[in-house]
């Protein structure tokens, strides 16, 4: 049962919390098509900040949360749905991101989700996408970040591969260029890590091949102007261009001196590594030319994000698949959703249930709960959540995934309370929304062979009622025991089953 779409909100807004910069877009939805209205960044470097121990700073948490403050104000007052915010690999990276989401979502007042680097090169897709006039043929679209260099194939707005590198302008800079000083030396160590990050797929993109390279960040659009300040270009970049530019780089052979046009100050001390990581590329995919795209991953959050307002929601699309490549009992997982919605229906209000995202995690549970039994029966349901959590599902934050696998994980036999209570306040609805998922799988347990009748629940607290018509119980002795046996389960995690 599909959910209905969304009022879509007349502005909407993207929030991309990279590596290097945070960026915000706020645009006017029309007819399918986005109209900006206001563009800010900063350049916060939040990769920088990471420890040896993988933990941001203080110091570079706090360059993030007073960008965050400036940007709070252009948002507020826009309702739930209508910003989204999304983390790359600094945050993918960082042991203690927990506490920076926390303190971003009390400055923004929106919900910030860590998306996973695949998922980031779908969305900048996306975004280049919509940008670029609608030509036939393949592109390849490269987005060199601060933390991570996403890589992507695809034709019109359909991605048809996605890959994500752990090589970004920030983290080569700490590691190569510290102190800012540009040698041959240094400058080849940075080149050479970044072809060896490439050998890994450059292989599956020159199998696919492209008709034309677009490249989709800051250093892009950098090393552009810098080769057309040059003279050697038109703001595109080009093996000359590059060649030119590393001889530049080592004459003058310090940061501080990098006052080329199109360099802006702030992009000088981590251009060299940009640029080592722009020839790599070229080198390995055999690139004669590669133009630049001004949409990037926050255009392509802002059409997502449309998306799941108006004429698709790309998760819809990501768990079809998923339920086709694991053999889904389609009927049964379609039973299965219907008496869950059903379920939220009469105890959302009670049990503080009512947000989208509870119906949408309770719906993407119920479909894909028995995807573990294509690997074995035996403990299906850790097979399914594993499947869930490690599996690159499109549209979903990892935040999303986490959940989603938590119920797969808790929809049969023991229910792992501990794993519940580390999503805090949060956990205490998922662990309802578990119990509900639970009632909806018992009570379809005899996969629509037989009549079910109507009955009706009541939830309060630690309580669960679920009342049949008088004397079916007692008619139907298998759903009986299952039922006594699910008050045990439920019992071990203080959550009293009442059937009558």
């Amino acid at each position: 049962m599909p959910q209905k779409p969304a009022e879509i909100p007349s502005l909407i807004a993207a929030i991309d919390l990279g590596s290097n910069s945070f960026h915000m877009v706020v645009a006017k939805a029309d007819h399918g098509e986005i109209r900006i209205l206001e563009r800010l960044g900063d350049k916060v470097q939040l990769a920088a900040g990471l420890d040896e121990a993988r933990n941001l700073s203080e110091e570079s948490m706090q360059r993030g949360l007073d960008c965050l403050r400036r940007f709070a104000q252009m948002i507020a007052g826009l309702p739930e749905g209508a910003v989204r915010i999304v983390g790359t690999n600094a945050l993918r990276e960082a042991h203690n991101r927990a506490e920076f989401i926390h303190r971003a979502e009390e400055i923004l007042g929106h919900p910030v989700e860590v998306i996973s680097g695949r998922e980031e090169a779908r969305l900048i897709y996306l975004g280049v996408s919509h940008t670029l006039p609608d030509t036939p043929g393949r592109r390849l679209v490269a987005d060199i970040g601060g933390g991570s260099t996403e890589f992507i194939i695809g034709q019109r707005f359909e991605s048809q591969l996605r890959e994500s590198l752990q090589m970004g302008c920030v983290s080569y800079t700490q590691r190569y260029f510290r102190d800012g000083k540009i040698t041959p030396a240094r400058y080849a160590q940075a080149y050479t890590a970044a072809r060896l990050e490439l050998m890994g797929i450059e292989y599956s993109l020159r199998r696919l091949g492209w008709q034309e390279a677009v490249g989709a960040s800051g250093t892009i659009r950098a090393v552009g102007l810098a080769i057309q300040a040059a003279g050697l270009g038109n703001g595109e970049i080009n093996p000359e261009g590059l060649a030119w530019l590393k001889r530049r780089l080592f004459k003058l052979g310090d940061v501080d001196k990098l006052d080329l046009d199109g360099i802006k100050p702030d992009r000088r001390p981590i251009f060299p590594a940009g640029l080592a990581i722009a020839e790599a590329i070229f080198e390995a995919l055999d690139l004669k030319r590669m133009t630049h795209s001004e949409g990037a991953l926050r255009e392509g959050v802002l059409y997502d994000l449309l998306g799941r307002h108006h004429h698709e929601d790309v998760r819809e699309r990501t768990l079809s698949a998923l339920m086709e490549r694991c053999h889904v009992d389609l009927e049964q997982a379609a039973r299965v959703e219907a008496k869950a919605l059903e379920a939220l229906e009469q105890v959302a209000d009670s049990w503080g249930l009512e947000d989208d995202q509870h119906r949408d995690l309770l719906l993407w549970a119920a479909r894909v709960h028995e995807i573990g039994m294509d690997i074995a029966h035996y403990s299906y349901h850790k097979h399914g959540a594993y499947l869930v959590e490690h599996s690159d599902l499109a549209g979903f934050s990892r935040q999303d995934q986490l959940m989603l696998a938590l119920l797969v994980r808790g929809h049969r036999r023991n229910i792992p309370k501990d794993r519940f209570a580390e999503f805090g306040e949060e956990g205490v609805k998922l662990l309802r929304l578990c119990v509900l998922l639970r009632f909806a799988i018992l009570f379809h347990h005899i996969r629509g062979t037989s009549a079910m009748p109507e009955v009706k629940l009541k939830a309060s607290g630690n309580s669960f009622e679920v009342q049949f018509p008088k004397g079916w119980l007692e008619a139907n002795p298998l759903t009986q025991a299952d039922f006594e046996q699910e008050a045990e389960w439920l019992n071990r995690i203080d959550v009293a089953l009442k059937v009558r």
